[in-house]
């Protein structure tokens, strides 16, 4: 039986590949990408001052979630990414967000991806893709998410609103 996978993908350091988006594209092919979105740009989180390639991919596999989040792991190493400070460059970073089976959890592994509703960076190209998938948890689709996201860092800051000098 195979699962699909929806595989989040992003690089700030230059590698083996080339620059970032060389690198995403080169992981795409290592992951068996069937369907990818866009490349975007995004800001760096954390003390890391380079930008982001982001993209999201759908993966078909018969891996279970464990050895799926392995798989991607040993790719991540096969690409030089080395385990250290958190938010620091990175040649890759492959995320399981979401899977066909809807919800997992398990010493290591949350699905969908715990932070995935609240970054741009996933959500963006998430619904590029796939705009009509629907979060297992919220119901919501990607379209909905990003929507409310993009909405909610618009908002101004109401609770000023009307003070005066």
């Amino acid at each position: 039986m195979t699962h699909g996978y929806l595989i989040a993908l992003g690089s700030n350091r230059r590698g083996r590949h080339g620059d970032p988006r060389a690198e995403l594209r080169a992981a795409l092919a290592a992951i068996g990408a069937r369907r990818v979105s866009p490349i975007v740009t995004s800001a760096p989180l954390g003390p890391s001052n380079r930008a982001y390639a982001n993209a999201v991919a759908l993966v078909g596999d018969a891996a279970d979630p464990p050895a799926m989040l392995a798989r991607l792991k040993r790719i991540e190493r096969d690409f030089g990414r080395r385990r250290g400070r958190r938010w620091g460059t990175r040649v890759i970073d492959l995320d399981i967000i979401a899977w066909s089976g809807g919800a997992w959890e398990s010493p290591g592994l949350v699905i969908p991806h715990a932070a995935f509703r609240e970054r741009d960076f996933v959500l963006r190209p998430l619904a590029a893709l796939m705009p009509g998938w629907r979060d297992p948890l919220t119901g919501l689709s990607a379209r909905q998410l990003h929507a409310r996201l993009t909405r909610r860092r618009a908002l101004p800051n109401r609770r000023f609103a009307g003070a005066g000098p």
